[in-house]
C-alpha cells in the first residue's frame, strides 16, 4: 500500500487554466469528475472497497497517526510517497512502514519546492539502512538513475518517460522506454567502472 503525502494541498496548475480557455475539447468524454466512485471503483487498487459517497480522494489532515492506524490495520507493506526532508524520514521509520518513496510529485504541487536529487543524501545518511528508498521526479535518463543508486537509493521510479512511450505506442513503447533506460544505465556505469549496481557508491558522483 503507497500513501501519497505530497500532493495534500492540492497543486497549482497555471498552464492548465491558461489552456483550458482555447481548448475546446469536452474533457468529461474521457475523465468523469462528476462521480468518483463510477470513475474509481473500475481500478484494480479499489476492488472490494465500499466507495458510496466518497466525494474526494485526498485528505488535507493526514498525520503520522493517521499513517500509525493504516499501519496496524493491515499486514500489507505500507510505503509512504512524498518525503523530502530527513526529519519525516526518521519519523516514517518510527511508524513502522517499510519504506519511502523521495518523491515531490514531479514537481507538479509546488515548483519552488526541493528536488529529490538534493534531498536524498541526508535521507539515506538519517535512515541507515532501516528501510528501502525509492525516488522519483524527474528522472529521464540512465545516468540519472547511476547518480540516484549511486548516492544510496534503493531504487528508482519512473513516471512521465514510460508515460510518453506509452501514449505515442502502447505496450511496446512503454518496453522501449525500458530498453533505452536500462542500456544507458548499463554504459554509463561502464563508463565509471562498476561492474554491477551493488558497485555504484557516492564517490563517483561530484556535484557541478
Amino acid at each position: 500500500m503507497a500513501v501519497t503525502v505530497d500532493r495534500n494541498g492540492g497543486r497549482n496548475q497555471e498552464t492548465l487554466f491558461r489552456l483550458q480557455r482555447t481548448d475546446t475539447r469536452n474533457c468529461s468524454a474521457c475523465h468523469d469528475r462528476g462521480n468518483l466512485e463510477a470513475n474509481y471503483r473500475t481500478r484494480p487498487m479499489y476492488e472490494g472497497v465500499d466507495l458510496s459517497g466518497l466525494s474526494n480522494i485526498q485528505s488535507s489532515a493526514l498525520t503520522w497517526e493517521t499513517i500509525k492506524r493504516i499501519r496496524d490495520t493491515t499486514r500489507m507493506k505500507v510505503v509512504i510517497k512524498g518525503i523530502l526532508a530527513h526529519e519525516d524520514a526518521e519519523l516514517a521509520v518510527k511508524a513502522g512502514v517499510d519504506g519511502i518513496v523521495v518523491s515531490n510529485h514531479g514537481a507538479r504541487s509546488e515548483d519552488s519546492g526541493r528536488s529529490t536529487i538534493d534531498a536524498l543524501p541526508e535521507i539515506v545518511e538519517r535512515v541507515g539502512g532501516r528501510m528501502p528508498i525509492l525516488i522519483d521526479s524527474g528522472f529521464r535518463r540512465g545516468t540519472d538513475i547511476a547518480k540516484a543508486l549511486c548516492m544510496g537509493a534503493t531504487a528508482v521510479c519512473v513516471g512521465r518517460p514510460y508515460i510518453w512511450g506509452l501514449g505515442a505506442f502502447g505496450q511496446p513503447g512503454v518496453e522501449r522506454v525500458l530498453d533505452l533506460l536500462r542500456t544507458e544505465l548499463f554504459a554509463i556505469m561502464q563508463q565509471v567502472g562498476a561492474p554491477s549496481i551493488k558497485h555504484l557508491v557516492p564517490a563517483m558522483v561530484r556535484r557541478a
